[in-house]
């Protein structure tokens, strides 16, 4: 190994708990010298769980063997290869998921039969005994026997069977959402086969997780809009099987999570635009979790009652005039120890101007570790400042992070911000950013504090669906907007990207790139 690669892994290890090194450690010498083995115990359920579905899956399940994650279909002609890898791991775990259990459109036959094919495999299984698949699946089958009152002692001695498995594998190595999964599906578990064991696992862990994960301002730490949705949406099922199943007492419990999803609730409220999208921040996409809109009606549903709480902790800033919604990054890495789902974005924005996307994240088509990747992950690909060809945070192998921007000097008022990142400070270089919104205008100021000789790019990704008119050189129309660049720069030049509208689904976008010299102001009014 070159002494570059050293000084990457240093970089990107250094932040590890020490939990983290233990399990990591602990779970590769116990899988090679102690293969534990799992006899499926002999269950009797007794009490059948009361449960309705309140927000639906999107449509994986086609009929026959048919089946699309991902926008990627396959159609099995003979069995259903529950191992089938052709299309990349995530396309595995999703097959393996069961989501599809809970879609609107399959007929309780056909998701037993589903359920009993994949248990006639269970044996052969790969990815569909890791514990992260474990947890999604044990929700999925849990939620589907309980609201159709299946009682099948085949389904269920395997489903307690894989509940040990996660037991045995809880993923203490990662922490973040995986291990906040594993303490949901525990929770499911553990209410439907009244097994204190899981249960007493599941609380431990969310309360734990939770008070840890969920920020003062309600985010989730992790800081993807997208999982904030998928994460929430889980936390209001475990309100609901607590609140509906009042056989088992956790009113503890349950007004810990009424807390935590009610703090959810007010961070999603103000970071979701006001035509029902989200920002494409950190590793979101589309029609992977379910909306903002469906969220919101869940909780209504469920009588739940949030106050409006100001993004702070979360590093994310919302600015809105009447014409205007900006959502802007001045946060740090967070969480230290677990940034598999940062980007190198530091100071990145998007904008919508009357309910429509202007400027944009690209968003993320793959989590493959391949070039795709990589790009979509790197600071070219978003809405801020770059030098040369250097990344303001290492960002590397598809969900690692090394050397990383710090934020500084934060200073603000209402609809407007000020900040610095010494990302490029190996460089002698500073980047200080200030946004500012008033009713009509939206100015931001860019400065690279310190000499460079190195090219200064500012860029800007455009919506696919925005006219882009070159007015002279330093003037542009986007649709009704006008955007111009004040003070002294070399050039700007326009460029195709890729806008992601879902995984392994792209369509192209226009990309603007100013060469400048030191310092830039940006303006965004109306025509």
């Amino acid at each position: 190994m070159d002494r570059s690669k050293i000084i990457t892994l240093y970089h990107t290890i250094k932040y590890l708990k020490p939990v983290q090194v233990y399990y990591r450690l602990y779970y590769l010498l116990r899988n090679r010298f102690y293969k534990k083995s799992y006899s499926k115990k002999e269950i009797n359920r007794v009490i059948d769980l009361i449960w309705s579905d309140k927000v639906f899956n999107n449509k994986s399940y086609l009929g026959a063997k048919d089946f699309e994650f991902l926008n990627i279909p396959m159609s099995f002609e003979n069995n259903i290869n529950w191992n089938y890898s052709e299309f990349g791991k995530l396309w595995t775990y999703n097959l393996n998921y069961f989501d599809f259990l809970n879609q609107k459109e399959i007929s309780v036959d056909s998701g037993l039969e589903l359920i009993k094919n994949y248990i006639n495999q269970d044996s052969a299984l790969l990815d569909g005994k890791e514990p992260y698949v474990i947890s999604l699946r044990g929700i999925n089958w849990v939620k589907f026997l309980s609201k159709n009152t299946i009682k099948d002692k085949i389904i269920d001695e395997t489903l307690y069977h894989h509940y040990q498995i996660l037991l045995d594998n809880l993923e203490y190595h990662l922490l973040g959402n995986h291990l906040l999964e594993n303490g949901f599906s525990l929770l499911f578990g553990g209410y439907y086969f009244q097994d204190k064991k899981l249960s007493n696992s599941a609380r431990k862990i969310l309360k734990s997780e939770l008070e840890e994960q969920i920020l003062n301002d309600g985010a989730h730490y992790e800081l993807s809009p997208m999982y904030h949705q998928i994460l929430l949406g889980r936390l209001l099922d475990c309100i609901q099987l607590v609140r509906r199943n009042e056989k088992i007492d956790d009113k503890n419990l349950l007004g810990f999570l009424e807390d935590k999803a009610c703090s959810m609730l007010s961070w999603l409220a103000n970071i979701t635009y006001k035509n029902g999208n989200i920002p494409l921040l950190n590793d979101s996409s589309v029609g992977i979790a379910p909306t903002s809109k469906e969220l919101f009606s869940y909780a209504e549903s469920l009588k739940l009652k949030w106050r409006n709480i100001k993004l702070f902790d979360s590093g994310y800033r919302k600015f809105e005039s009447d014409k205007f919604e900006v959502v802007i990054d001045v946060g740090n890495i967070q969480p230290s120890y677990q940034p598999g789902h940062v980007h190198s974005d530091t100071f990145s924005f998007e904008l919508y101007s009357e309910n429509i996307p202007i400027i944009v994240d690209p968003g993320v088509s793959t989590y493959e570790k391949n070039e795709r990747r990589q790009k979509e992950r790197g600071t070219y690909y978003h809405n801020t400042v770059q030098l040369g060809d250097l990344e303001q945070t290492q960002v590397w192998g598809g969900f690692r992070v090394a050397k990383r921007a710090k934020v500084f000097a934060i200073s603000e008022d209402e609809n407007k911000i000020l900040a610095k990142h010494d990302g490029y400070k190996n460089k002698g270089i500073i980047h200080a950013r200030q946004f500012h919104l008033d009713e009509n205008n939206l100015i931001l100021r860019d400065c690279l504090e310190g000499i460079s000789s190195l090219d200064k790019k500012m860029i800007l990704h455009l919506h696919p669906d925005v006219q882009i008119n070159e007015v002279n050189k330093a003037e542009f129309h986007l649709n009704s907007l006008k955007l111009s660049f004040i003070e002294e720069f070399d050039k700007v030049v326009v460029q195709d990207y890729e806008f992601s509208i879902g995984f392994n689904k792209t369509r192209k976008g226009k990309k603007i790139v100013v060469f400048f010299n030191g310092e830039l102001e940006t303006r965004i009014t109306e025509i």
